[in-house]
């Protein structure tokens, strides 16, 4: 059993890991300011013995510091994510995922932590030259988001190198899975398309919906934090993927529905597939849940989007006019 940390654990991955921890029998502090997690994605372990909960900014170190006292796993999952948010506020997403990290690998190190693991984003490959993409592949962020997303990265690996804080970064392909966020900005494609289709509206879609993404449940991504917990692997980066990459089309295909295109938008790549055989083989961690079974889940919970935003071309054409103003080229 051991001590853990883990910030953002009221937030969509955040929440799976922290009940899987739980689960294994860990102990679990969750530090979480709230600003995009939701306690209702912890309230199924209210009252467990083993889980305790801070409302606190993670860039704070003051504030965090005594928290990491005994700690032997820290879980870095706090961040701002979503692309328009980056560009409309690009300091703010420098202080929680820049600041933020070193914060939080500060104050891991300072309690001598035996293990740091850090959410990183495949967004840092930016529009790739090969697929399925390598970690070896060049880093090429092509908004604020990813860019600080990998700064925080290359933060906790200095942290490994110079402190010898045992670091592993585990960079995300499209995560999806229940408690997924359901309000705010406009995001993820998963919370867009049910929200669309419970209130009987058709499936914006990109361009001609060729584009494909490594769509991995979020099961899969919680046992691949626990793995990186339980090895003895340091200083390394891990791509965390499905095995696959899928259309839109046939995510629209498996939730059934019509269909409205909107334009493609610039600095988004027409695939993303990660090469997960590092991860298989470093850490013998490789996904359980198939892209099918995986949207079956959603679909049995869609009510749990009743409340999220729905998305019409006209509002998205609002939202990302930032977006194609700065990043076409």
């Amino acid at each position: 059993m051991a001590q853990t940390i883990v910030t953002g654990g009221a937030g969509f991955i955040g929440s799976h890991l922290t009940e899987l921890l739980l689960q294994r029998g860990h102990q679990v502090t969750v530090l979480d300011n709230l600003s995009t997690g939701r306690l209702e994605n912890l309230a199924h372990l209210k009252g467990h013995s083993g889980l305790a909960f801070h409302q606190v900014d993670i860039a704070d170190f003051e504030a965090i510091r005594p928290f990491f006292d005994h700690v032997k796993w820290v879980f870095h999952l706090a961040a701002l994510a979503d692309i328009v948010p980056s560009i409309q506020r690009p300091l703010h997403y420098h202080h929680a995922n820049v600041d933020g990290t070193a914060a939080v690998a500060e104050a891991a190190r300072l309690a001598g932590g035996e293990r740091f693991i850090y959410t990183a984003s495949s967004s840092c490959y930016g529009i790739p030259d090969r697929y399925p993409t390598a970690e070896t592949a060049e880093l090429r962020p092509q908004y604020p988001y990813a860019l600080t997303k990998m700064l925080g990265e290359q933060i906790a690996l200095h942290w490994g190198q110079v402190y010898k804080l045992p670091v592993v970064s585990l960079r995300l392909f499209n995560v999806f899975g229940p408690r997924s966020r359901t309000s705010g900005t406009y995001g993820a494609v998963f919370g867009v398309f049910l929200a669309q289709k419970l209130n009987g509206k058709p499936f914006t879609v990109v361009g001609d919906g060729t584009q494909t993404r490594d769509f991995t449940f979020v099961s899969d991504v919680a046992r691949a934090f626990l793995a990186a917990a339980e090895s003895d692997v340091q200083q390394e980066v891990f791509n965390v993927g499905s095995g696959g990459t899928y259309s839109v089309n046939r995510l629209v295909e498996l939730l059934g529905g019509p269909v409205v295109h909107i334009p493609k938008r610039p600095g988004e790549p027409d695939c993303t597939f990660a090469d997960t055989a590092k991860i298989r083989r470093s850490l013998k961690w490789q996904p359980e849940v198939s892209f099918e079974d995986g949207v079956a889940r959603l679909l049995s919970s869609i009510d749990d989007w009743r409340a999220a935003p729905v998305w019409t071309p006209e509002l998205i054409a609002g939202e990302t006019k930032e977006w194609f103003a700065y990043l076409a080229r």
